[in-house]
């Protein structure tokens, strides 16, 4: 047990490294089904086609107008989106949501020009939409996530107001003969105060632009949701198997109950239907490793089925995925023996010009084995956090951000039903992918470590 115990919590602080280097979604275009008119502070109202009914006390139809602020950026659409909302939800926060409240977490910010800053995600004052009414040392919180101010806005702790953040969708060019070719598109966080218009920069990730990411002007090293989610889990699972070890103490030669008699079946199927089957002789070297990756992935994806209790979506993060295919991969390779490395780059009994077919196919398997484990973990999870997220926002749809409210009420047992049939396949596919990861794994190391038979081959 304390061997599981130190694997696990390798895996976790690898993990929690990782997060801090995480890639930045950007969901600048996000559509929400409220907005608070409590503070009208920097709200221009000459953007509005306000009527002559209206000025008369009528009731002003917020369906066809969106928000603009004095800069002449959109703050909130008046068109719902359930996509923007989806990815929202699954996008890793410098804040924590339990139900509606917005519990703020620690920022550690690095940047060149000012060093390194440490403070709390309270001093943004953040609205129910995860966006900063105030901005601290340059740096703003839009939906939940720390950018940069560009420019020279000052330093300090600055009130910026509601409706002074917003996404611009701008076009990304790149060189062609000598040309300007447009290669895409991606949205820009703008902050407009005193009238004056201010980039703001996203946090630096070490994707190499090939996700929109790429280094700018800081690196955001602070504790995140994912990284607050990572912290419980452990905590959880560290009380739950020094718990069963206790149990196993105590009880010796007795049959398992409570707690014990729930972990201890689905370690021994880990361990005789993974462990032993595919790592033969060498089981108990890496059965913790196994292990440690099973619960760590099964705690993570139960967590994120909590509903209120933040809606994490770690195991649907690239960089925690890429951690733990790292760790497979690593151990995979560092144990391989010599047979395993042989019929990599030799090949013994193949003819040479089938040779120089196989193996590059070989040398790229070593790599794609990973990349699939990454890739398949981070989709199945995202997928089904995103498409629960949308059979809810169904009802806002139908009832058109609630101008029809029969529509809404018409739409929400359908709506619901929904949801609860996709919330019962996620739970399946929690422990699915938990097990396919450690099952996948274990594959691997077993073929890295498995012994030649010489007999065989002279046979």
């Amino acid at each position: 047990m304390k061997t599981l115990l130190t694997a696990f919590l390798l895996i976790f602080s690898l993990a929690f490294t990782a997060s801090a280097q995480e890639h930045d979604h950007d969901h600048g275009t996000e559509q929400h089904d409220g907005h608070n008119h409590s503070d009208h502070d920097g709200h221009d109202h000459g953007e509005h086609a306000h009527d002559e009914a209206h000025k008369s006390g009528a009731a002003h139809d917020h369906e066809h107008h969106d928000e603009v602020n004095a800069c002449g950026i959109v703050t909130h659409h008046a068109e719902f989106d359930p996509g923007a909302l989806a990815f929202h939800h699954i996008s890793d926060q410098n804040v924590y949501n339990i139900g509606p409240l917005q519990l703020p977490l620690p920022c550690i910010l690095y940047s060149k020009e000012s060093g390194v800053d440490f403070f709390s995600s309270g001093k943004f004052h953040a609205d129910y939409h995860g966006t900063g009414t105030f901005a601290n040392n340059k740096y703003v919180l839009f939906e939940g996530m720390v950018r940069r101010i560009q420019g020279d806005f000052p330093s300090g702790l600055v009130e910026i107001g509601h409706g002074s953040l917003g996404a611009v969708e701008e076009a990304i060019y790149k060189e062609e003969d000598g040309k300007k070719v447009e290669s895409g598109k991606k949205d820009v966080i703008y902050l407009c105060h005193n009238g004056k218009k201010y980039a703001c920069d996203n946090k630096s990730t070490l994707d190499g632009g090939l996700f929109g990411g790429g280094l700018t002007s800081f690196t955001d090293f602070s504790i995140t949701k994912n990284v607050v989610s990572m912290i419980i889990v452990l905590l959880l699972m560290s009380w739950l198997f020094l718990k069963v070890a206790k149990r196993y103490t105590e009880r010796q030669g007795l049959a398992p109950t409570g707690v014990q008699g729930l972990i201890e079946p689905v370690f021994l199927f880990i361990q005789d239907e993974v462990a032993k089957p595919f790592l033969g002789a060498k089981w108990e070297k890496f059965l913790p490793l196994l292990m440690a990756i099973f619960f760590f992935i099964l705690g993570l994806n139960l967590w994120g089925q909590v509903p209120f209790l933040g809606g994490s979506n770690v195991t649907g993060s690239l960089s925690v995925t890429l951690v733990l295919a790292v760790i497979a991969f690593l151990v995979t390779n560092l144990n391989g023996n010599k047979h395993y490395w042989e019929h990599i780059f030799w090949m013994p009994g193949v003819p040479a010009w089938v040779k120089t077919i196989l193996t590059p196919v070989e040398i790229l398997g070593v790599f794609i084995k990973p990349l699939t484990l990454m890739l398949r973990l981070f989709a199945n999870i995202t997928a089904g956090h995103m498409v629960v997220v949308i059979f809810v926002s169904l009802i806002f749809v139908f009832s058109k951000n609630g101008m029809n409210g029969l529509a809404g009420y018409l739409t929400a047992p359908a709506s619901g039903l929904l949801t609860i049939f996709m919330l019962a396949i996620e739970l399946l596919v929690a422990f699915i992918q938990a097990f396919v990861f450690t099952i996948l794994t274990a594959s691997y190391i077993g073929a890295a470590t498995e012994e030649h038979h010489h007999a065989e081959e002279h046979h």
